[in-house]
This record gives structure tokens, C-alpha cells and sequence, in this order.
């Protein structure tokens, strides 16, 4: 294997010090648009490791919840600075570890800026109400209190995006945190967690330990003294992480997976909706929770709208995400590879018709990565696996209907509930939409994988636990009410 940087071996970092695991072992993060090259070496850590992240969290929960909210908010907005200064060499690590271009990853690494700056602000913001006694004498006031210790369980999707989002509000409203990120994304962890070390986060405040989900994952959410989990991954991992949460009373919030569908009406710009389903459905190789999945056409434009979108997918250029040139890299894993892989082999046993795509790319520059050929499927039915089951990849269905109500009703026919979008020039049309989506983020002529920090973001039925991220939604996670009466 070839190495990226000299084969640097990154630690945990506990207690305001990078620390080798207990086990004394690493393993590679591979770079999946070349499977031959190593982007470092993370820690394989054990529930040893966990125990003393917590206990270091613990011990420092009490003087950073006493700390002013201003004082907080200066440390993240310093980490905001140091991430900014550092955001080439981020975005870098990111493309190389989970594959997506360069491009996506500046902005991601940008947008994580952009977070710390958000909620470096919320320490200057109200936390509570004043509610009027029946007792005259009396003052009733609502305050709020930090959970204590959170653990905050990443994906590899969005390695700065997502931790920021859960670990920023984690923060300026008093606790302290241990994540733990996905190992495929740890370099890029590591890189976050020496900008909080470089803004000087005291020591305990902000921990980090790599590892397995089902060993470092499970010590963090079954842990005593984790007052709260925040999760985003896939339903299956969710339901346990849920189940184990719920077991010894620690809060939770599970962010999960979606089957995201845009709807395009009769009266749709299709050039329009055709940018949108693919920037939607196929940018960072379809690897979004939000991603365009279903494309739900009314019949009278399908074929128009089908032949716009088939000449637009012959130009996608595959390949390494570091090159200019690409604009879809590979899958962040083997794994995820064959699932992919499998969904479109599930999509052809149960009669849908390929369109394009369909399998492993190739090509001498692709065939050390993990890169799989956009792929569409047309004449799906809303029963088959490609239109109920979360892929996570390149995978569009094309479903066609009769009408909007239709295209709603079929929408809605969904265990999940995560993201939606239509594309009409109808009002009533809108509105109906809007009304009658049940989803927790509903667009209108815009791709369904758009989310913004300042907004309130989460999902129904199976898409999530039914809280919310982001935005000044999330101290209702990160925090408790504590109601006050004082008489003198």
C-alpha cells in the first residue's frame, strides 16, 4: 500500500491529550477511490477506552457548565478560526478517506465553520420564560440545564458536517462531549478534534475515541454516567442504539435513514427537475441521508422528462474525488459498494427495467476504487425493494402516476418520512404538497438534499426519534427545562 503523509498514526484524544488505545492497535483508513493507498492509521479502541473519555467528561461537566455562555461561544468561534485556516487540508483528508469531491468537501468543511460560528452565538441567547404565579408574592421562571455528558456517534457520510452539528450545541449549552466517529471518516475526526485543541478547549471537555460501532459504539451508549446519545446512521443500528437508551433512561435522538422522493408535476420546467434529481440524487455518490431516491413523474411529461434526464447522466464524469475533472467519486467502502450492488440486482429480480448504469465502473483510473455507474431504473413499482428500501448510492426509480394526488399518495407510501420535493408552477399544487407530505423537510422546486444549519432538521415515522437537529431546535435535545418558584 501506498501511504498518504508518511503513514501518520492518529490517537484518541481524552482529557485534553492524544493517547494511544488500550489495545495498543490501529488499522488503515483506506482510500476508496484507491483501495492500495492509506490516508493514516486510527485507533482501535475498547470499552476501556470509553470509560476513561466519560470519566474525563465527567469530571470536567461541572466548570464548563459554569462557565458564561459568552465565554463558551469565544472557544467555539476560535475553533471556527482554526478550522478555517485549516479548511484545504480538511477537505483534503475528507475526499481522500470517504471519497466525495473535492468540491463537496470544501463546502462541507465551510458549512462546518459556519455551525461553530451559529452556535458560538446561542451562549448570548435567552434560556427561559417567565411565567406568571398565582401567587402574587411569588417569581416562576424557567431556566434550562445541560444533560451532563453526550455522546455524540457520527456517520461517514458528512465527517464534518454532522459531528459539528451535534457537538456545537452539545457545547454552548454546557455539556461536555465524547464522540465517536465512523471509522471509515477518523482521520478527518482527529483533524476537528485538533481544532478544538488549538482554540483551547479545556481539557475533558471535548473527547474523541475511534473504534468500532459495535464495541466503542455500545460502551458510549449503555455507559452510566452519558446523560444523552445523539445518533445519525442507518435504522437498524438506530433501533438498538434507541432500545439501549431507553433502557437506562438517557436521553436519545436518532437520525436515520430516508427514501426521499421529488415529484414532477405536469406543469414542471423539467430542465429544472432534471438538475435537481440528479444533483439531488447522485452528488456524493448518492451517499446523503436526503438523497433523491424516488422520482415520481406525472405521466404526461415521463417521457420527455426521462429522455432530458438520460442525456444529462451520459455526461457524469466518475473518478477520483481529488481530480477537477470528477464529479462523482466512488463509494466510501467496499461494503457499501456490494450493497449498492445488491439493490440493483434486487431492482432487475423483481422486473424493473435498466435504463443506464447498473453496475461496477470501470476503466483503468476506476478499477482500484469502489465506483459503481449512475444507475436509473424505469417501469418501478412502488413495491419493489428500490422504491421501499434505503440504498444509500446512485440509484434512481423512476415511478409514473396519473396525477398529483397520485404522485403525494405514492410519495407517502414510505416507512420513511426524512425529505421531499416537488417541482410545479401551480400554487395549489404547492400547497397540497406542503399540506399533505409527510415528511420533516418538504422543498419546493429545489432537490430534495438540501438542508440549512440555521433550520430545524429531522424526520418522521422511521426516518428519526421525531427530535430536532440544528438551528435553536437543538437545545431542545441538548437540554432540560428547569422550572423555578422563588417566594421570599
Amino acid at each position: 500500500m501506498t501511504a498518504f503523509q508518511g503513514e501518520q498514526i492518529y490517537r484518541n484524544f481524552i482529557n485534553g491529550e492524544w493517547t494511544e488505545a488500550s489495545t495498543g492497535q490501529t488499522e488503515p483508513s483506506i482510500n476508496p477511490a484507491n483501495r492500495h493507498e492509506v490516508v493514516g492509521y486510527v485507533p482501535v479502541s475498547t470499552e476501556e477506552d470509553v470509560n476513561r473519555a466519560v470519566a474525563a467528561a465527567t469530571a470536567a461537566r461541572r466548570a464548563w457548565r459554569s462557565l458564561p455562555g459568552s465565554e463558551r461561544g469565544n472557544i467555539l468561534f476560535r475553533a471556527a478560526s482554526v478550522l478555517e485556516r485549516r479548511a484545504d487540508e480538511v477537505a483534503e483528508a475528507m475526499t481522500r478517506e470517504m471519497g466525495k469531491t473535492l468540491a463537496e468537501a470544501k463546502g462541507e468543511t465551510m458549512r462546518g465553520v459556519a455551525i461553530l460560528r451559529y452556535y458560538a452565538g446561542e451562549g448570548m441567547r435567552k434560556s427561559g420564560d417567565v411565567i406568571p404565579s398565582t401567587d402574587s408574592e411569588a417569581l416562576m421562571f424557567t431556566t434550562r440545564v445541560p444533560l451532563g455528558v453526550v455522546g455524540v456517534i457520527a456517520p461517514w457520510n458528512f465527517p464534518v458536517a454532522i459531528p459539528l452539528w451535534k457537538t456545537a450545541p452539545a457545547l454552548i449549552y454546557g455539556n461536555t462531549v465524547v464522540l465517536k466517529p465512523a471509522q471509515e471518516t477518523a482521520v478527518t475526526a482527529a483533524k476537528l478534534a485538533e481544532c478544538f485543541e488549538e482554540a483551547g478547549i479545556p481539557a475533558g471537555v471535548f473527547n474523541l475515541v475511534c473504534g468500532s460501532g459495535s464495541v466503542v459504539g455500545s460502551a458510549l451508549v449503555e455507559h452510566p454516567d452519558v446523560g444523552g446519545i445523539t445518533f445519525t446512521g442507518s435504522n437498524e443500528v438506530g433501533k438498538r442504539v434507541g432500545a439501549a437508551a431507553l433502557a437506562r433512561g438517557a436521553k436519545y435522538q436518532l437520525e436515520m435513514g430516508g427514501k426521499n422522493p421529488i415529484i414532477v408535476a405536469g406543469d414542471a420546467n423539467l430542465d429544472l427537475a432534471v438538475e435537481a434529481t440528479i444533483s439531488g440524487g447522485l452528488k456524493s455518490t448518492g451517499q446523503k441521508c436526503t438523497a433523491t431516491s424516488r422520482v415520481i413523474v406525472v405521466r404526461e411529461v415521463y417521457e420527455a422528462f426521462k429522455a432530458k434526464l438520460l442525456s444529462q447522466i451520459e455526461g457524469i464524469r466518475l473518478g477520483n474525488g481529488m481530480l477537477a475533472e470528477t464529479w462523482m467519486g466512488p463509494c466510501a467502502n467496499e461494503r457499501q459498494l456490494e450493497t449498492v450492488l445488491h439493490y440493483i440486482q434486487k431492482g432487475l429480480d423483481e422486473g424493473a427495467v435498466l435504463l443506464t448504469g447498473g453496475a461496477k465502473a470501470s476503466g483503468s483510473a476506476l478499477e482500484d476504487g469502489f465506483y459503481v455507474q449512475p444507475t436509473v431504473f424505469d417501469g418501478v413499482t412502488p413495491q419493489m425493494s428500490i422504491a421501499r428500501e434505503e440504498i444509500f448510492g446512485p440509484v434512481l426509480a423512476l415511478i409514473a402516476v396519473d396525477s398529483l394526488e397520485e404522485a403525494i399518495a405514492t410519495a407517502n407510501d414510505s416507512d420513511y418520512g426524512l425529505s421531499a420535493s416537488i417541482y410545479t408552477q401551480n400554487i395549489g399544487a404547492m400547497l397540497s404538497f406542503i399540506q399533505d407530505m409527510d415528511a420533516g423537510l418538504v422543498r419546493v422546486n429545489a432537490e430534495t438534499a438540501g438542508v440549512e444549519l440555521q433550520a430545524p432538521f429531522g424526520g418522521m415515522k422511521m426516518s428519526s426519534s421525531h427530535s430536532r437537529e440544528q438551528g435553536q431546535a437543538a437545545i431542545e435535545f441538548f437540554t432540560s427545562i428547569k422550572t423555578v418558584f422563588v417566594k421570599p
